[in-house]
């Protein structure tokens, strides 16, 4: 009896020796616990032409094989636009072959022997509109005959119909063009990024390396002179859009319903004064549609939109300090805010005209979870139509009367869902499943084999008074009598949100972490997003110093628990996180034993002007504000070990953080590790050469070597077969 009552003791233990290790591989090549990728299909009318690989064949009958990417026309079902040999540029903008497919006919055409950016068709199919080499052209499907609209464009000087660096970086759109709802006019941007500032790094690719050069407009910097232009199609003619000159932003054009009225969207350089300019297509003249002041600064997106009636546009604000959604008739008389509430708007969903509503996501009940809710024009009529804490992307058909859910929590892999949407005069809005569409059944299955660990929500106090939201991961084999070690991931930038309510938020790497014997703990300081205004914006003019406070106070509070290890606190970080890791290593050097910064941003002077200076201002303005939070000051301070990794083509944080840092650290006679990727941007990445392996490789070992404790495991490449 005694020897059965230990063998069913000891089965659990038996049970988790028997679940697979997660290796590198199973996360970075094998894609083991890759979700199943589920489009939202609905049954609608409309359907896009098959494009069979076959039947693309070029002038002379070869085969251009498999499309990169196709382009449909909403009102030309024959036209295609077929991209091949897509080459990045930048994080965004990319180039490629581009390709007219005739589907009746089988025919295809090489618009260009050039790779061309930015290839669309106009509204009624029968134009296209491309970038070549920085001019904007115009290309005439029933001639098959091309006519530029610009030609004035050159490389780091003239750019039109594309983004210069900054604004695509920081304002999030590349297309610098956009055609008129019928298509009689294309208004475009033209940079004038002759008097900004280049800047160069090494592509080591030959004997001698080379150079690449571009514009890259830094704190404090000038910025490119833009115009915005409507070129009237039909009439061959150009007109300039009139709008106060200046060091302004234009950080959004948008159409109205209207085929002759423009939005352009002027925004002053401290980015805390927001115009909207309803403009003439034919003549540039504008009027003022909408104008917005804050005390800190107004972010940018992409949810104004113009309501089919051409009465009213709605959008966006944090006004009254919370993100929400305001309905504006365009003569100005109507004022409407249609959500409400201590929470957050994250995305506006659709836009039910005929039935005046409006369907949108918003962080709720919580700051990390996402919920759908319909409200109707007046403001007064709110629904929630998907329920609880979790995670809830949705996609609406075009009626608004179905909708895919896909739903997820922090341990729960993705359930997709498809669902109803009524609509009764009696008992209003409400949801009733039609069926389930995906349980993700394979990614459960992989979870279950590999013992994968459960994270849970934690509250962590602050200095300040605030309660800050984080996850924790304990080990597989968690025991409360033992010390572990603890590791923080963090990003923490404005309006950023890590500690969420979705699976994935835990990454593969932090589970494999977690294995080999670390506490893994996030925790969104001072700063983030989702939480209000005032929450989100306390750290204007200052970025660093809150956020840094907060991450020391939560590992002070987390060292205090029993089971941690509290000599053995590290942190790491990439990009804003890697910023980050550098502020613990420095002013946290009381509580952080170790930091690995991934692609830091080591001194916001090195970093680009559009981001830096709408939370800082510029260093001529703030030079406190920037030195006394920049962790290439504090070097002195370090007590503990330290990792800088940073791709040498990095044309976003440029390598010169790295090195800057590395001076101040040899000035200060500060021990430290590093290391660099030749020719790698941001993201430090590649399968082929083996990059991205190595990266995640060399990182875990580090924190193995130099966090593990005797209840952690040893380095992999220790580690005897």
């Amino acid at each position: 009896m005694r020897k059965l009552s230990l063998f069913l003791f000891l089965l659990p233990l038996f049970a988790v020796a028997q679940k697979k290790e997660i290796t590198l591989e199973d996360i970075y090549k094998k894609g083991t616990f890759r979700g199943e990728f589920v489009p939202a299909k609905f049954d609608e009318t409309k359907k896009d032409p098959e494009i069979k690989a076959e039947d693309l064949k070029d002038e002379t009958g070869k085969s251009i094989g498999e499309p990169d990417d196709v382009i449909h026309s909403s009102s030309n079902s024959n036209i295609v636009l077929i991209r091949k040999n897509i080459e990045q540029i930048y994080r965004h903008s990319s180039k490629a072959n581009v390709y007219m497919y005739d589907v009746a006919a089988k025919k295809l055409t090489k618009l260009d022997s050039e790779k061309l950016l930015h290839p669309t068709l106009s509204p009624d199919g029968s134009k296209i509109a491309f970038v070549k080499n920085n001019n904007l052209v115009l290309y005439d499907i029933a001639t098959k005959s091309a006519r530029a609209i610009t030609t004035d464009g050159k490389w780091n000087y003239i750019i039109n119909g594309n983004c210069d660096w900054v604004y695509e970086e920081e304002f999030s759109f590349t297309q610098a063009y956009q055609w008129s709802p019928k298509g009689n006019y294309i208004a475009y941007y033209r940079f004038d990024e002759s008097k900004v500032k280049e800047f160069q790094f090494t592509q080591f690719d030959n004997t001698y390396n080379k150079q690449y050069t571009y514009k890259y407009p830094k704190a404090g910097e000038e910025n490119s002179k833009v115009e915005i232009h409507v070129y009237d199609i039909a009439g061959n003619k150009d007109v300039k859009a009139n709008f106060e000159q200046g060091d302004i932003y234009i950080p959004r054009i948008k159409w109205t319903q209207d085929d002759n009225s423009l939005v352009v969207f002027w925004m002053n350089r401290h980015q805390n004064e927001l115009k909207l300019l309803l403009t003439n297509a034919k003549s540039g003249a504008s009027n003022p549609l909408y104008q917005e002041k804050n005390k800190y600064y107004i972010d940018i997106n992409d949810d104004w939109q113009f309501t089919k009636d051409g009465k009213s546009y709605l959008f966006t604000s944090e006004m009254n300090g919370f993100n929400h959604i305001h309905l504006n008739s365009i003569d100005g008389k109507v004022k409407t805010q249609i959500s409400k509430g201590n929470y957050e708007v994250t995305e506006i969903n659709g836009v039910d005209e005929a039935n005046k509503m409006v369907f949108y996501t918003m962080a709720y009940p919580r700051p990390m979870d996402r919920n759908l809710f319909v409200t109707d024009f007046t403001g007064k009529k709110t629904t929630q139509l998907t329920q609880g804490e979790a995670w809830h992307r949705t996609v609406l058909n075009s009626n608004f009367t179905q909708f895919y859910d896909y739903r997820s929590d922090l341990n729960t892999p993705q359930v997709v869902t498809l669902n109803n949407i009524a609509t009764d005069k009696k008992n209003g809005i409400s949801t009733a499943l039609i069926k389930i569409v995906n349980e993700n059944t394979k990614l459960k299955g992989k979870i279950e084999e590999y013992g994968i660990g459960k994270s849970e929500f934690i509250k962590v106090p602050n200095s300040k008074g605030d309660t800050l939201n984080g996850w924790m991961l304990k080990p597989r084999d968690f025991d409360a009598s033992k010390k572990y070690p603890v590791l923080f991931c963090n990003y923490g930038g404005p309006g950023s949100q890590q500690v969420a309510n979705r699976f994935g938020a835990v990454s593969m790497w932090h589970q494999m972490l977690a294995e080999k014997g670390f506490i893994v703990v996030s925790v969104d300081n001072t700063g983030t997003g989702y939480r209000g205004e005032e929450f989100k914006k306390k750290t204007y003019l200052q970025l660093g110093k809150f956020e840094i406070e907060d991450q020391i106070d939560a590992a002070k509070y987390i060292g205090k628990l029993s089971f941690v290890d509290n000599n053995n606190i590290g942190h790491w970080g990439w990009s804003y996180g890697g910023f980050m890791s550098a502020l613990a290593i420095t002013k946290g050097n009381e509580v952080f034993s170790a930091a690995v910064s991934v692609a830091p941003v080591t001194n916001w002077r090195f970093y680009d002007n559009i981001y830096t200076e709408r939370y800082m201002q510029t260093p001529q303005e703030n030079a406190k504000g920037y030195d006394d939070n920049s962790p290439i000051n504090f070097t002195d301070k370090i007590k503990g070990k330290y990792l800088i990794i940073h791709g040498m083509a990095d044309d976003n944080v440029h390598f010169q953080n790295a090195t800057q840092m590395i001076s101040a650290l040899v000035k200060s006679n500060i021990d430290f590790e590093s290391a660099y990727y030749p020719n790698k941007n941001h993201g430090i990445s590649g399968q082929i050469d083996n990059t991205t392996m190595h990266l995640w490789g060399k990182m875990t070992n580090w924190i193995l070597e130099n966090m593990g404790n005797k209840n952690t495991k040893k380095p992999i490449s220790q580690r005897s077969n």
